[in-house]
This record gives structure tokens, sequence and C-alpha cells, in this order.
């Protein structure tokens, strides 16, 4: 068996920048073990398989060591590889998930716009191996679908370095931390060593929940954004109701084929 393979930088307008993706289109589904042992192998942070069911596209996505509900960059690259790599002829797809519906569509100015649905977030204690896994103490702390961890100011963002042992702990994917900006409306980092992630260079989900938080806080709609990994990644935002709009660009860096006997 022979399937087809392209690696997208996902929030990225040059190779080598966002957040790198394989993307792996199937004509049917591949079972569970075997997709995992390709994420395994791939040893990205998410390996995304979709299939082409006529009106929408079944979409799944797998880091190195799990299945996740939601990834924002793999499904970004999903629909690059969509428009530009299999020519489908239209400027909106919409992938159906375990999170949803997703929306995704092509700009005039080669962008592409997810529409996710917004996550709601409830503030919470910090947890105990949260607070040492940080040389500061954060200021607040919300649960969602990860734990929304924000500081006062972004060195503290910048300078970080965790305790990844720590950050297994918590119940939940990850630990996404925040501040606001003076160059963005807010800076960001995520990590997931759980999941075999230890920093996530651009994390489009998990702007569906700081959205949430800084919406009220910052009292706007619109946001610029910028996750603070090495690699780096700016992502555009907008508040629509119970939506929200996340903006970027890819770039292919490769694509090849899988053999599987």
């Amino acid at each position: 068996m022979k399937l087809r393979i392209y690696q997208i930088d996902a929030f990225a307008s040059n190779i080598f920048e966002g957040n790198p993706a394989a993307v792996i289109p199937l004509q049917k589904w591949l079972e569970d073990a075997l997709m995992q042992k390709i994420a395994m192998e791939n040893n990205l942070s998410e390996t995304v398989f979709f299939v082409n069911e006529q009106e929408k596209y079944h979409i799944r996505w797998f880091t190195p060591k799990a299945e996740v509900d939601m990834c924002g960059h793999a499904t970004l690259a999903s629909a690059y590889v969509i428009f530009e790599e299999l020519h489908e002829q239209t400027n909106e797809i919409v992938f159906s998930s375990k999170s949803g519906d997703l929306i995704v569509k092509k700009e005039t100015d080669g962008s592409l716009v997810m529409d996710f649905p917004l996550q709601k977030i409830n503030e919470c204690p910090i947890p105990q191996q949260i607070i040492d896994s940080f040389a500061h103490k954060p200021i607040a702390c919300y649960k969602s679908m990860d734990y929304i961890v924000i500081f006062e100011n972004e060195k503290d963002i910048l300078e970080a370095q965790p305790n990844l042992e720590l950050l297994k702990s918590p119940d939940a994917r990850g630990v996404c931390i925040a501040s606001i900006s003076s160059e963005y409306d807010f800076v960001t980092r995520f990590f997931a060593p759980k999941y075999g992630i230890d920093e996530d260079p651009v994390t489009g989900s998990a702007f569906t929940q700081l959205v949430s938080y800084f919406s009220k806080t910052l009292d706007k709609q619109e946001f610029s954004c910028k996750q603070l990994s090495q690699r780096g990644g700016e992502v555009f935002c907008k508040l629509k109701g119970n939506r929200v709009e996340m903006r970027g660009h890819c770039v292919k860096f490769l694509e090849g084929k899988i053999d599987i006997l």
C-alpha cells in the first residue's frame, strides 16, 4: 500500500517557520493503530488524515502518542493540500471532526481563514504542578480543553523554561501560557508533553480558548497574536459570536510516498 504524504508549514510565509504538519489524504480509513504508528514515525506534533465524503471531508489528527479532538495548524495544512495539491475547485472546505464542523476559506491573497467553534473556559485554582513548573507565579488560570495560564507580562512568556515532567500531570491536553503584549494584543506558548509535544510551535486550537479570555480582558473582537516558540508564528483572530476565525498562510516543505508492506 502506498500513501501520499505532504509536510506543510502552517501559519508560515516561508519554510522553516510556523508549525509543520504531516498531511495524508486517504481514500478510506486505515486502522487506528496503523495511523498512530505513522504519526509516531513522522514524529511531528500532528499527523493529519482525511477522507473525502463528498460534501465534507472527515478529518482526524494524531500526535506521536495519541489521537486528539482538535488541531488548528494541521487543519490549515490539510486545507492547503486540498486547495493547492488536490486542486479542489472551491474556495470553502468543511471538515467534519470530533469537535464539530470546521470551515476553511481561501482568500484572494492566498491566506486561509479557519472558522472553529469557540471553546468556553472556566476560571479555576492554579494546579500546584503548574505553579511549580515556572519561575514566576501565574496571575490567573482557566480550564477548558487545555489549562490557560495567564502571566503578568510577556517577558514571563518569552523566558519561561517549564519543568516538562511536571506538566505531564495536569488533567488536560496541554498547558497554554499567555500574557498581554506591547507589540501584539497577546503572546502565548503551548506545552503538551503528555502527548509527546514538549512545545508546540503554533497551536491554532489554543486560540479558540485564548480568545474567550482576551475578548473580555481587552474588550475587543479582533486580535493580532504571536506564539513565541523557537519557530514562532503569527495568528490573526476574530471572535464572531460562538465561533472564532483564525487566519494564516501555509508553505509546502515536501511531498512523497509512504510504502506500507
